[in-house]
């Protein structure tokens, strides 16, 4: 009796290919067309898990959480010095999204980097600046700019307390000039302080007193005489009331 032999189906070899191609799981180094790579944990084809990341045009390197191919988690961020070529920090901290979010550290320079809270990749809640003149702002922020009640803290000791818009001293606010002794309080709007009081604060213990003291506050029959409203401005102050 005659035997049938049928043709053994063969697997075309593009489909083992396309196996081995699938990405899941902790892998070696895979290098992406423009060179860039990224050495970790992987998901349905997308970086999903622990995992480095290096882009060669900038040589920058990111270290962390992956989710769906994109950064998520925490994570460190850095980039390699023009001059020495040691890799440098740049940003250490929470990621949702690609995007900074939630607590973490930026520094823009040696001098000069900010520390707190983070949405969308821009500086939103509390935060603390350390600015490169020496100057510190610690207070509340939104979309990358002083907004909310905060502090600013000059070189020479001189700080406003009170609100901010868009990065201005905006509403009520206190500026001490402890370095004559004196404390301006009032409305200030877009960075220009309107009206307010201003009084002795220290004078004592001032480096560089004014000539005068303010006059206090005295009574002469029924009539009061009283500090006097001033607009207040770093070189000196203009009577508007």
């Amino acid at each position: 009796m005659p035997i049938v032999k049928y043709p053994r189906t063969v697997e075309p070899l593009w489909n083992e290919w396309d196996r081995k191609a699938q990405k899941c799981g902790l892998r070696h180094t895979i290098y992406a067309v423009n060179r860039d790579h990224y050495t970790g944990e992987w998901l349905d084809n997308l970086k999903h898990g622990k995992g480095t990341q290096t882009w060669k045009s900038t040589g920058a390197i990111y270290n962390g959480d992956w989710k769906f191919g994109k950064r998520d988690g925490y994570g460190t961020y850095s980039i390699p010095d023009p001059v020495t070529k040691e890799y440098k920090k740049v940003y250490s901290g929470w990621w949702k999204n690609d995007k900074k979010c939630g607590y973490g550290i930026k520094f823009y320079s040696d001098m000069e980097y900010y520390e707190g809270e983070w949405s969308g990749g821009k500086r939103s809640g509390w935060g603390r600046m350390y600015y490169k003149d020496g100057s510190i702002y610690e207070g509340q922020w939104l979309e990358d700019q002083h907004s909310g009640q905060g502090m600013l803290r000059l070189t020479n000791e001189n700080r406003y307390e009170g609100t901010w818009k868009d990065g201005k001293k905006h509403g009520l606010g206190k500026f001490f000039y402890l370095n004559k002794g004196q404390l301006f309080e009032g409305f200030w709007v877009a960075d220009i302080p309107k009206c307010g009081t201003m009084i002795d604060f220290g004078r004592e213990e001032a480096p560089t007193p004014t000539q005068y003291p303010i006059p206090k506050v005295t009574l002469l029959g029924n009539l009061t005489f009283a500090t006097a409203f001033f607009s207040m401005s770093e070189e000196g102050f203009i009577k508007c009331s």
